[in-house]
């Protein structure tokens, strides 16, 4: 597969490189910074020698002075390397330490706050539209997903059943995050059915027959992962009562549609709406990391039932958007975002739908989804 620019920038300042497994971190920064002392924490003899003796970082740096970039691969793994990075960063000799991750747990726990501050954030999303361009292809993107590992595979399916295999191995298990891997695995079945749903901890542990408590802490180990997120309600200056429970998303749709059993009581329909309101919120996460960070995703539930998938809310932006799995659209499906610009006349409003047709109908711009995809940032700041 051909080399895919990411739009990903890469800091001239110290900065973490944060993202789940498979997203291209260590591609991206093997592409652009080209002589740098590379570090590998995966590698089973690198993670010995620096778990038992992080400041041998110190030493290592230091025989090769001519190395103007350093870069740690998977810093979760020994955070206690951390303490001795922002040892080195305190010399001010012109260094830049880049420090990839892939889990913020462990990170969390040795309360680092990413150096005080020290190192910049990045985050690294799969693939988006806007970057694959002419090799976007909306059908496999639906049933594959982005992640860049899958795109290149040439068997997609094998490829992303091993991606969730080695998870649940690496991540989860060589992690210690659990002791029950069989509850955690039933618990990823059950969550995968509130993927673009609002949240029910208490429906998720009837569903695998796990206590509450364990599925909030699994709950927990996902959102550590970055392998998924939740979307809160938008509640500025609401007009209305709202929902007060979050909506859930894994973070890639191929991830969705490899853990969400299948069977004959199931309606297609709703695998693949939820396929396609996961795959637009990745693709608005990833440009909106790369524009405008400070930019937030909200969703808009009222609770006499009026709901809209995505309110993209910040500096430059205020848009809903609601998506419809279907070809065409009929009177009803405007009725929410109706309501929303009724409360939000200053907000813009956009209906992502299957058909083929762009259209603005009241107000309303209604895209075919691979429109929408292909320039998500033009259509945000309309």
């Amino acid at each position: 597969m051909e080399h895919i620019k990411r739009r990903t920038a890469v800091s001239n300042h110290h900065f973490f490189l944060l993202g789940p497994r498979g997203t291209g971190k260590s591609t991206l920064l093997k592409h652009n910074i080209k002589d740098a002392l590379y570090i590998d924490l995966l590698l089973p003899d690198k993670f010995r020698e620096y778990s038992s003796k992080p400041e041998r970082l110190i030493e290592i740096v230091d025989a090769y002075p001519e190395k103007q970039d350093v870069i740690i691969d998977e810093i979760q793994k020994v955070p206690e390397l951390l303490s001795v990075i922002h040892a080195l960063i305190e010399r001010k000799d012109n260094r830049r330490y880049i420090m990839t991750g892939s889990s913020a747990r462990k990170l969390k726990k040795q309360s680092t706050n990413l150096l005080a501050g020290r190192a910049y954030k990045k985050i690294m999303h799969p693939f988006s539209a806007m970057e694959l361009d002419t090799l976007f292809n909306l059908e496999d993107a639906l049933q594959f997903g982005l992640l860049p590992v899958i795109v290149a595979s040439e068997n997609k399916k094998e490829a992303l059943k091993a991606y969730v295999d080695l998870y649940i191995r690496e991540e989860v298990m060589m992690e210690g995050l659990t002791r029950n891997i069989g509850n955690f695995t039933r618990f990823l079945e059950a969550i995968s059915f509130s993927h673009g749903s609002v949240l029910n901890i208490t429906n998720v542990a009837k569903d695998c027959g796990i206590g509450r408590k364990v599925v909030e802490s699994y709950t927990a180990i996902l959102y550590d992962l970055m392998i998924a997120d939740k979307l809160e309600v938008f509640t500025k200056k609401a007009k209305r009562h709202l929902v007060s429970h979050p909506k859930f998303y894994f973070f890639d749709t191929g991830l969705y549609r490899e853990l969400r059993p299948k069977g004959p009581l199931d309606i297609p329909e709703e695998i693949h709406g939820a396929a396609l309101e996961g795959l637009i919120l990745q693709n608005m996460r990833a440009e909106l990391d790369f524009i405008d960070p400070s930019t937030e995703i909200f969703f808009w539930r009222t609770k006499s039932g009026s709901e809209i998938d995505f309110i993209v809310y910040g500096e430059k932006f205020f848009t809903a958007i609601e998506v419809k799995n279907s070809k065409t659209i009929r009177p009803n499906d405007l009725r929410a975002l109706k309501a929303f610009r009724e409360d939000y006349p200053e907000s813009q409003a956009i209906l992502i739908y299957r058909g083929q047709e762009r259209i603005k109908r009241d107000g309303i711009l209604i895209l075919p989804a691979e429109d929408f995809l292909l320039d998500v940032t033009t259509f945000l700041v309309m």
